[in-house]
C-alpha cells in the first residue's frame, strides 16, 4: 500500500469515526445537556433525532451533488461542516443553538458516509474493496461499542461541551489526511434542486410520521401519506434523467436490488433487537444497568471481532452465501434471547447477545460488498447513499416497531415479542439473500462455477 493510499484509509476511517462516535457519545450525555442548558428531557432528545434526521436527508443528495462537483470536494466539505458543527455545539448556550448545530453536524455526516467507501474505490481499487469495506465494518463496530463508554469517561472528567472538544485531535487527523484523497473527475451534469427538495420532504415527512405513530397519534397518517405522494412525484421525474438521485438505474440491477432490500430487513432485526433486548433485560428480567450494559456489549464486540474476517470468508464462500449464514445466525440469537428460560444466570442471555453480533456482521460486510461493488464505478457515490438510507430506514422502522409495542403491550412482554419479529426480519434477509445464490447449472464457459453472479462479487 503506498502512502497515498494508507492516507486514503486513515482519512475515511477516521472521518465515519467521527461520524458513528457522536451519536454514542450525545446519547449517553443527554440527561446532563438537559440540567446544564436547562431544558425538558423530552426536548433534549432533539439534540439526537435532528442529526439522525439530517443524516437521512443529506446521504443521497451528497452523493447527487459529488457526482457533478467531485467527491473529494463534497467529502471535505462535509467533513469541515462537521468539524465546524461540533466546535459550535460545545459553545451552544441553549438548546435551540445545540440542535442548529446537530442538523449541520447531521448534513456534513451525511457526506462523509455517502462519500467515504466510494473514495476509497478509487483510492485502492475494486479488488481491495472488500477488505476496506470489512475495516470500514470493523471501525464502525468498534466505535459504536466505545461511544457510550468514552461519553462517560468524558462526562466523568469534564462538563459536557467536551464531548465535542475532545473529537478535536481526531478532526485534525481526518482533515489532514483527506488531501490525499484521489481526486475524482465530475460529470458536469446539472444539479437537480427540485429532486433534493422532494426527496428532504419525503424524508422529513416519514420520519415525521414514525414519531407521531411511535407516540400514538392518529395524525400519523396524514405526513405518511405526503411523503407517499412526494416519492411517487419525485420517482415519475427521476425516471428521465441519467444519474438520478434516487438511483433507480440501480435498483434496476438484480443485485443491487436485492442487497438494498436485504440490508433493510437486516438492520430493522437489529434495530429491534438492540432496542429491546435492555428493556427486555430490565423490566423484564430485573437486571441492573451493569449487568443489561454487560449483556449489551456482547453484541457490537462480535460484530467487530467478525467483521474483520468477514470479507476473506466472502472471498472464498461467495457474498450470498454468507449473508445467508448471517441472516440465519442472527434470527438464531435473537430467539434464543426472547425464548430461553432464564433462572439466574445471565450467560444464555449474552450468548444469544454475542451470537446476534456474529451473524450481523457476518451478514453486513459481505452484503455491503455485493451493494457497492455491483454499481459502476461512475455511480459508487449513489451506491453509497443508497446504503446508508437502506441503514438509516432500516433502523427507523425498527424503533418504529420497537416503540408500538412498547405502548400496546405489557413491559415485560413487549420486548420479547419485539425480539421474535427481529429473528423473521432477520429470516427474511437471508431468504432474500439466498435468491442471489447461483446454482451449478449457471456455470460459465470459462469453467468458473457459478460463484462468480453479481451477488458473489468476491
Amino acid at each position: 500500500m503506498t502512502r497515498e493510499e494508507g492516507a486514503s484509509v486513515v482519512a475515511v476511517m477516521a472521518a465515519m469515526a467521527l461520524v458513528v462516535l457522536d451519536a454514542g457519545l450525545v446519547n449517553v450525555a443527554l440527561p446532563v445537556i438537559a440540567r446544564a442548558l436547562p431544558a425538558a428531557p423530552a426536548h433534549a432528545i432533539l439534540a439526537v433525532s435532528v442529526y439522525q434526521t439530517a443524516l437521512v436527508i443529506g446521504l443521497l443528495p451528497s452523493a447527487h451533488i459529488a457526482e457533478r462537483l467531485g467527491y473529494k470536494r463534497v467529502f471535505l466539505a462535509g467533513l469541515g461542516v462537521f468539524s465546524a458543527a461540533s466546535i459550535l455545539c460545545g459553545f451552544a448556550p441553549t438548546l435551540e443553538l445545540l440542535v442548529l448545530a446537530r442538523a449541520l453536524q447531521g448534513l456534513g455526516g451525511a457526506g462523509v458516509m455517502a462519500l467515504g467507501i466510494a473514495l476509497l474505490r478509487f483510492a485502492l481499487g475494486s479488488e481491495r474493496m472488500g477488505r476496506a469495506i470489512g475495516w470500514n465494518a470493523l471501525n464502525v463496530a468498534l466505535c459504536s461499542a466505545a461511544g457510550p463508554i468514552v461519553g462517560a469517561l468524558i462526562l466523568a472528567l469534564a462538563p459536557w461541551p467536551w464531548l465535542f472538544f475532545a473529537k478535536l485531535p481526531l478532526i485534525a487527523v481526518a482533515l489532514a489526511a483527506s488531501l490525499a484523497l484521489p481526486p475524482v473527475p465530475p460529470d458536469r451534469g446539472t444539479i437537480d434542486y427540485m429532486g433534493i427538495v422532494l426527496h428532504a420532504a419525503v424524508a422529513g415527512l416519514f420520519l415525521g410520521a414514525a414519531g407521531l405513530a411511535t407516540a400514538g397519534s392518529g395524525w400519523a397518517i396524514l405526513p405518511a401519506c405526503l411523503s407517499a405522494g412526494f416519492a411517487l412525484v419525485l420517482i415519475h421525474r427521476e425516471q428521465m434523467r441519467d444519474a438520478p438521485l434516487w438511483p433507480i438505474d440501480l435498483l434496476a440491477q438484480r443485485a443491487f436490488r436485492i442487497s438494498i432490500i436485504a440490508s433493510v430487513c437486516c438492520f430493522v432485526a437489529q434495530s429491534v433487537g438492540v432496542l429491546a433486548l435492555p428493556f427486555y433485560l430490565q423490566l423484564g428480567l430485573g437486571y441492573g444497568p451493569v449487568g443489561a450494559g454487560l449483556v449489551m456489549t456482547c453484541w457490537p464486540l462480535t460484530v467487530a471481532v467478525t467483521s474483520s474476517v468477514a470479507s476473506l470468508l466472502a472471498e472464498r464462500f461467495g457474498s450470498a452465501r454468507l449473508c445467508v449464514v448471517g441472516g440465519v445466525m442472527l434470527s438464531a440469537g435473537l430467539l434464543l434471547t426472547a425464548l430461553w428460560p432464564v433462572a439466574g444466570s445471565i450467560v444464555p442471555l449474552a450468548m444469544g447477545a454475542s451470537m446476534s453480533g456474529l451473524g450481523f456482521g457476518l451478514f453486513q460486510v459481505p452484503n455491503n460488498r455485493t451493494m457497492l461493488l455491483s454499481a459502476p464505478p461512475e455511480r459508487s457515490g449513489a451506491a453509497g447513499g443508497m446504503q446508508g438510507s437502506a441503514r438509516l430506514a432500516g433502523q427507523t422502522v425498527g424503533a418504529l416497531v420497537t416503540g408500538l409495542l412498547l405502548a400496546g403491550a405489557p413491559a415485560a412482554v413487549a420486548p420479547r415479542i419485539g425480539l421474535a419479529l427481529g429473528a423473521i426480519f432477520a429470516i427474511a434477509a437471508a431468504l432474500v439473500s439466498a435468491a442471489e445464490i447461483s446454482p451449478p447449472a449457471r456455470a460459465s464457459a470459462d469453467g468458473s462455477n457459478g460463484n462468480v453472479s453479481m451477488g458473489e462479487i468476491g
